[in-house]
């Protein structure tokens, strides 16, 4: 946990790279979006301890990083958020919990239910509330990352997946880790500078396949490497990180115990929970996220969801409709509520303020404007798909998913009036 938070903003993304990686060996830290205050000098920031200001600064100065400044993190309040919201009708609740926001304070769960549960002109107030906390907090800048999804095979049986292992209709594929590390050098070439990997659990990339993949990326590239690859031990954790790899995604899907274990039979959630502690501890950047409209979900549930995102410092959070996948025991449940996945970007937003949040393809896929709406309620990052052609139809966690490439992740950013990296070459 980051106590008396400083932000360490440095002259260029090379340089942050660099300072991630000599701080990380030594010091607690998280890596978070630059607020807007400071420009677009470089769209990510470092948060660190303020009791390691001093020796981190004279670290970075011997190994010669060009950093802009070291900044306190102070809590903001939100100026001029209820004259935004003047011309709406608002119910007693919202305004009052609206006022809080203004003034910077600190939600309860009840406020968080109230929010997630808003519709007409309250829902609107929540969105203009998030959109304008990821301005003031973020600016226009939207953190755009590529994927590769590697494998399909998976050896557990997830209810809601279509990877799971028994859908037998699935036309299974892997990839080489030679191909691997080739896309990862397209990317390189294209101006990204994080490659995310992602696959089922499948056995076949032992753990000296895995860092083949991780130490060539890093050779080859030398971009920081997000991994959502499941759970494995504590020390192949370790070793990953060792090769290289920096961040991690282990989503825990839904903070309720019960539901967990109905959607999740080969699975456990409290290992589930000690799985992303040790991911902490061995100093990765922690991602999770959770499933918007699963059977038996409640408001309440999403709002513990939040909760827990903010009580393990999860760094980059995941939040996407449920979408039933054919050949699956949830294929005939209805897909998750628009409206709802929304108000849940806009309330995580709200709680959780500087932290990564994507609009996601599963909202692309659930309604086709989905991922500029999310950019308009609060998130500020999309994961578009590198995955090779030949294989990119097979990985259908759910039916009928969208196909977000660049063009389309680009012309998302556009049509919500945002920016994109100056650093993509596009």
């Amino acid at each position: 946990m980051i106590k008396d938070p400083y932000l360490v903003i440095c002259k260029s993304t090379n340089h942050m790279l660099r300072a991630a990686g000599l701080i990380e060996k030594q010091y607690a830290h998280q890596l978070v979006p630059v607020p807007a205050e400071y420009g677009y000098i470089c769209n990510t920031a470092i948060r660190i301890n303020g009791a390691d200001v001093a020796a981190i600064k004279d670290m970075l100065a011997a190994k010669r990083v060009a950093v802009e400044g070291y900044y306190r993190e102070n809590r903001r309040p939100l100026p001029g958020l209820l004259g935004r919201l003047a011309s709406l009708a608002l119910s007693e609740n919202i305004l009052s919990i609206m006022g809080k926001i203004e003034k910077g304070m600190d939600l309860q769960k009840g406020e968080l239910v109230t929010l997630l549960a808003a519709t007409g002109q309250d829902m609107e107030a929540v969105f203009i509330a998030a959109d304008m906390l990821r301005k003031e907090l973020i600016g226009d800048v939207v953190d755009i990352r590529a994927a590769v999804e590697f494998s399909n095979y998976c050896k557990k049986n997830c209810t809601y997946c279509g990877l799971r292992r028994d859908n037998k209709t699935l036309v299974r594929y892997r990839m080489t880790p030679g191909e691997i590390i080739g896309i990862a050098k397209e990317m390189k070439a294209m101006g990204h500078h994080t490659i995310i990997l992602q696959s089922g659990e499948d056995p076949w990339y032992t753990t000296d396949k895995m860092l083949e993949i991780i130490r060539g990326i890093k050779r080859e590239t030398n971009m920081r490497i997000t991994l959502s690859v499941g759970e494995w031990s504590r020390d192949e954790y370790k070793l990953f990180r060792e090769a290289g790899a920096n961040n991690y995604l282990l989503k825990i899907e839904t903070s309720n115990p019960e539901r967990f274990a109905e959607i999740h039979p080969d699975d456990d959630y409290k290992t589930r929970l000690e799985h992303s502690k040790w991911l902490k501890e061995l100093g990765y950047i922690t991602g999770s996220g959770n499933i918007i409209g699963l059977p038996k979900q409640t408001v309440e549930d999403i709002a513990d969801d939040i909760i827990l995102m903010k009580e393990s410092g999860t760094h980059m959070i995941g939040l996407g409709p449920f979408l039933p996948a054919e050949n699956t025991p949830l294929d005939r449940e209805k897909p998750g509520d628009y409206d709802l996945s929304l108000k849940t970007i806009a309330v995580a937003r709200i709680y959780l303020k500087n932290v990564f949040i994507p609009s996601t393809t599963a909202l692309a896929t659930l309604v086709p404007e989905g991922l500029q709406r999310g950019l308009e309620v609060g998130a500020n990052t999309i994961m578009y798909n590198l995955t090779p052609p030949q294989y990119r139809g097979n990985y259908v966690i759910y039916s009928d998913k969208a196909v977000i490439d660049l063009e389309k992740t680009v012309a998302a950013v556009r049509a919500a009036g945002r920016k994109v990296p100056s650093s993509l070459k596009i």
